[in-house]
């Protein structure tokens, strides 16, 4: 059995060891220590990396009792060697794997919620929660947590004997009798849990909810802590003071500098809307009445402006009124329509004429054109249905 040394110390980045068994592995080497540092996935926290000796250690498992340090290279079995885990990566990971255990236990205790789902990403954390919260709760729980954190509080790990774990509340996904290991944060949250932890909630640093949605009739909340957090603060700022920059504002004015911009697009939709609507009305009566097809390319129009163009070049003609935007080079787009021809029976025979591909209803059809501007012009000048 490896002695596990970071049940006995989190914090420990170095340690010496002696190889016990190192063989080929579909991932390089697998190597057994005496004694290791390193964690093995678990718990929902992912495996430690760093150094044995020269070999960089990529994963580390514990399979069937024995931790598996997968390396680069061989190392020689019966050597002692130096031994570093990539202690950055460990204190973020503690950071918020504790910072979890934090915002779980109170959202248990006040609500009665469990956590029923725990994941450590690149970016966040995400803690699923078995009953939904609202953005006072959400923000009361945020609070406490941090009050937590304030307390410096201490964080103990131990082995209760069985006995002794009968009489222990604590919350677990899985119905454990033995080797239970209970982390235990007085006032806060005790729960089974088998990955390294910080010393004291002090470290775990500021603890931010970033996000919460609905999720499988619960809640899923997106966390970071810690120093995740700063860098999670330091993007949010550099965006928020481009922005600032962009819009001429204060950067904590930003919000209102937006909505008023908002409101200046809304009113400028609302003026093109009506300018495209007299644009629509021009173009429609530059036609006269005929007994053919007419045929318009334009690049101004949007698809509801487009499309209103053609129901008023319908009433101008007996055969399709039929309106293209796009180009050559990026291809085209078309609203067909009619008032006498079922264009639905007919939409196979326009596709096929201007290489398409749409469909529509009876007196109106949509879609994408391929040929070029000049052989579209000459196949709806000729179309009869």
């Amino acid at each position: 059995m490896t002695e596990k040394l970071y049940y006995k110390d989190s914090h420990i980045s170095e340690f010496e060891a002696r190889v016990i068994e190192c063989r080929r592995d579909k991932k390089g080497f697998a190597v057994i220590l005496d004694r290791t540092a390193f964690f093995p996935e678990g718990g929902g926290q992912l495996p430690d990396t760093g150094f044995i000796a020269w070999a960089k250690v990529s994963d580390v498992q514990e399979i069937k009792g024995e931790i598996l340090h997968y390396t680069d290279r061989e190392i020689a079995e019966g050597s002692c060697v130096h031994c570093a885990i990539d202690y950055q990566q460990r204190l973020r990971r503690m950071q918020n794997h504790s910072g979890e255990h934090i915002v779980s236990g109170i959202t248990h205790r006040l609500y009665g919620y469990n956590n029923v789902g725990f994941h450590m990403g690149q970016e966040c954390m995400t803690i699923d929660f078995d009953g939904e919260l609202e953005e006072k709760k959400i923000r009361e729980i945020e609070t406490l947590a941090n009050e937590a954190v304030r307390d410096n509080l201490p964080v103990i790990a131990t082995f209760p004997e069985p006995e002794e774990l009968k009489n222990i509340d604590y919350r677990s996904k899985l119905e454990l009798t033995h080797d239970v290991r209970i982390v235990t944060i007085e006032g806060v949250d005790c729960c089974a849990c088998c990955a390294p932890h910080v010393a004291r909630t002090g470290e775990v640093g500021i603890i931010k909810i970033l996000e919460a949605e609905r999720h499988r009739g619960g809640m899923r909340l997106s966390v970071v802590c810690g120093m995740d957090a700063l860098d999670n603060y330091r993007l949010r700022q550099d965006s928020n003071s481009a922005i600032s920059v962009l819009l001429s504002s204060k950067r904590d004015k930003t919000a209102e500098a937006v909505e008023r911009l908002k409101n200046e697009r809304d009113g400028y939709k609302e003026r093109i809307s009506l300018l495209s609507m007299e644009l629509i009305k021009l173009k429609a009566e530059s036609f006269g009445q005929t007994e053919g097809n007419i045929c318009v390319f334009d690049d101004i129009l949007d698809e509801v402006s487009l499309r209103e163009l053609v129901n008023l070049l319908m009433e101008k003609c007996t055969g399709i009124a039929a309106a293209f935007s796009g180009s050559d080079e990026k291809g085209w787009r078309y609203i067909i329509g009619s008032k006498n021809i079922d264009l639905r029976k007919n939409a196979a025979a326009v596709n096929s004429g201007i290489g398409g591909r749409g469909g529509g209803k009876s007196e109106m059809i949509q879609g994408s054109a391929g040929e070029s501007r000049e052989n579209i012009e000459r196949f709806v000048q000729n179309f009869r249905a």
